[in-house]
C-alpha cells in the first residue's frame, strides 16, 4: 500500500469538510484542487485565481471574480500550499496527487472541465479582440499563456460537449488569435508573419498541433479547410501532427483526405523528418508504410531523415529505416558530416553501435575539416564510442588532421584521461608523434594543464619529456607559460629522477 493510501482516511475527511462548507466556498475549493491537482504544470497563484473567476456560458471576463490566493487556501482546508519564492500552488504533499488518482470518483471528468474553462476564456471578447502583434501584459492576463499552451491537451484527454462546441468556435477563428503566438513561444517555434498579422495558421493545423482526433475528423467533414494547406513556414497539418506524434490524427489526414507524405516546409523539411526529429516512432512507421515517401529526401541543409534521428540518438526511429535500399547511413548532409559521426559526436552509444553493423559505414571516412568519428569521439572524451570505432579494421587510431594533430594530442589536450588510455593501448598509436608546429600529445597536455594526462604519458618510455617543437619550446616551458604550477612540478621532478 502507498503512502497516498495510507494516508487515504485524513484527505478523505478533509475533502469532505471542504464539500460541508457552504456552496460558494465548497464550489471554490473543489475548483481550486482540481486545477491544482490535473494541471499540467504547476500554476502560479495569479493564474489559479483568475482560472476561477472564469463564467462558463460567458462571452466577459470579470475580473471582480477573482478570488485571493488566500480565500483559495482557506476553502481548501490545508490542502494546497503556495511557495513563497516561486508564488507556485501545489498540494501539501505528494501522496495528495496519490490519493485523488486512486479515488477518480472524487472529480467527474476534470479536464473536460478545465478545458472548457481554457476554452471560455479564449473566446472571451477580452481576449478575442487582442491583436496577435500585441505583447499581452502576463500581470493583466496570468491565465493567457495556459490557456493557449494546454487547452488541446486537456480536451485531447477528455471531451465534453460543451468543449468540442467552444474548441470548434475558437479553431474557426484562430488565425490572428493571440493564442497561437503564446503557443509557439512556448514551444519555442519561429514564425514568420504576413503584413495582417496572421500566420495563415487555420483550425485543421490547430487541431492536428493538440492531436485531438474528435477536431480533426469534425473539421474535415465541414470541408472549410485543405488537408494539405500551409501555413507562412510552409508545413501542412499533417506536419505538424507528425511533429506531435499524432499517430491517429496522422492515419486520417492521410486516408481521408489529400495530404502530401513528401510535401517540404520552408525549410525543406517533409513530416517524416519532423517524426524522426523528435523520436515518434509510431509516426515513422506509418509514414514509412506509404510507398511514394522517401526517407532520403534531404532538407535544404542536406538532412536526411538518419540524420535528425542520429542527431537526438532515437535509436527506434534508426532501426527502420536503416535496411532500405533507397537509404544511405554514411551520406554526409551538406556540412560533411554522416548520421554515424552525428552520433558519436553526441555520445549516442546505442545508435553508434546500430550503424556501424551496416556494411555501408565507413567508420574512418574524413569530413571536409579530414576529422574522423574517431576524432570526435576523442576530443569529446566519449570512451565507449573510442572502444567500438577501434575495434573496426578501417580505423586508424593514429591518423592526423589537417594541422597533423593525432587523435591522442586531442584528447590529452582536452584532459580525457579515459580516451588516452585506450589509445595508448593500441600498437598503431606513436604516443610522441608532432603535429605541424612540432608540438607532442606531452606538450600540449602541459600547455593545458591536463596534470593527470601528463602523469601518464611520463610513464611511457617512448615519450620524450624534453623534446622541444619547431619554436624550441619543451612540454615544460609550455607549462611555465601557461603557468601550471602543478604540471611544472611534475616534469621538474621527473627530470630530476631520469638519468641525463
Amino acid at each position: 500500500m502507498t503512502d497516498g493510501l495510507r494516508w487515504g482516511d485524513a484527505y478523505g475527511t478533509t475533502i469532505e469538510r471542504i464539500k460541508a462548507q457552504d456552496e460558494s466556498k465548497s464550489s471554490l475549493g473543489m475548483e481550486a484542487l482540481t486545477w491544482v491537482s490535473h494541471a499540467e504544470r504547476l500554476l502560479r497563484g495569479d493564474e489559479l485565481c483568475h482560472a476561477l473567476a472564469v463564467e462558463l456560458g460567458s462571452k466577459d471576463f470579470n475580473a471582480r471574480n477573482v478570488p485571493s490566493i488566500s480565500t483559495l487556501e482557506s476553502c481548501c482546508q490545508g490542502l494546497i500550499t503556495v511557495e513563497k519564492e516561486t508564488s507556485t500552488v501545489r498540494l501539501i504533499h505528494p501522496t495528495v496527487k496519490e490519493y485523488i488518482s486512486s479515488r477518480p470518483d472524487i472529480f467527474s471528468k476534470p479536464h473536460a472541465a478545465m478545458a472548457e474553462i481554457c476554452l471560455t476564456y479564449l473566446n472571451s471578447k477580452e481576449v478575442k479582440s487582442l491583436p496577435a502583434s500585441t505583447s499581452a501584459l502576463s500581470h493583466e492576463r496570468p491565465f493567457l499563456g495556459y490557456c493557449s499552451v494546454y487547452w488541446g491537451v486537456h480536451a485531447r484527454r477528455e471531451l465534453s460537449d460543451h468543449a468540442r462546441s467552444l474548441a470548434l468556435q475558437l479553431l474557426q477563428e484562430c488565425d490572428g488569435h493571440i493564442s497561437i503566438k503564446y503557443l509557439f513561444n512556448a514551444e519555442c517555434i519561429w514564425f514568420p508573419r504576413d503584413r495582417h498579422g496572421g500566420l495563415m495558421f487555420s483550425g485543421l493545423h490547430l487541431a492536428s498541433f493538440f492531436g485531438v482526433v474528435g477536431f480533426v475528423d469534425t473539421l474535415m467533414e465541414m470541408g472549410c479547410y485543405g488537408t494539405d494547406t500551409m501555413d507562412l513556414s510552409g508545413r501542412t497539418p499533417l506536419a505538424w501532427a507528425a511533429r506531435g506524434g499524432h499517430e491517429e490524427v496522422v492515419k486520417i489526414l492521410l486516408q481521408r483526405g489529400e495530404a502530401n507524405p513528401n510535401k517540404s516546409d520552408n525549410e525543406g523539411r517533409t513530416p517524416l523528418s519532423h517524426a524522426a526529429c523528435h523520436g515518434h516512432e509510431g509516426v515513422v512507421k506509418v509514414l514509412l508504410g506509404r510507398g511514394e515517401v522517401s526517407p532520403d529526401q534531404p532538407t535544404t541543409w542536406g538532412q536526411k531523415l538518419l540524420s535528425w534521428a542520429t542527431q537526438y540518438g532515437h535509436a527506434g526511429v534508426v532501426k527502420m529505416p536503416i535496411r532500405r535500399e533507397a537509404v544511405n547511413p554514411d551520406r554526409p548532409d551538406n556540412y560533411g558530416n554522416t548520421p554515424l559521426k552525428e552520433a558519436a559526436r553526441r555520445g549516442h552509444k546505442e545508435v553508434v553501435k546500430i550503424l556501424l553493423a551496416y556494411q555501408k559505414v565507413d567508420p574512418d571516412k574524413p569530413d571536409t575539416w579530414k576529422t574522423t568519428l574517431l576524432w570526435h569521439a576523442a576530443v569529446g572524451g566519449d570512451e565507449g564510442a573510442a572502444k567500438i570505432l577501434l575495434g573496426r579494421e578501417e580505423a586508424d587510431p593514429d591518423k592526423q588532421d589537417r594541422t597533423g594533430r593525432t587523435l591522442l594530442s586531442e584528447a590529452a589536450s582536452k584532459g580525457h584521461e579515459g580516451v588516452v588510455k585506450i589509445l595508448l593501448g593500441c600498437q598503431k598509436v606513436n604516443p610522441d608523434k608532432p603535429d605541424i608546429h612540432g608540438q607532442t600529445p606531452l606538450s600540449r597536455a602541459a600547455e593545458y594543464g591536463r596534470e593527470e594526462v601528463v602523469k601518464i604519458l611520463l610513464e611511457r618510455k617512448d615519450v620524450r619529456p624534453n623534446r622541444a617543437d619547431y619554436h624550441g619550446e619543451t612540454p615544460l616551458g609550455h607549462a611555465v607559460w601557461s603557468c601550471h604550477k602543478e604540471v611544472i612540478a611534475l616534469l621538474e621532478a621527473h627530470a630530476q629522477l631520469t638519468p641525463a
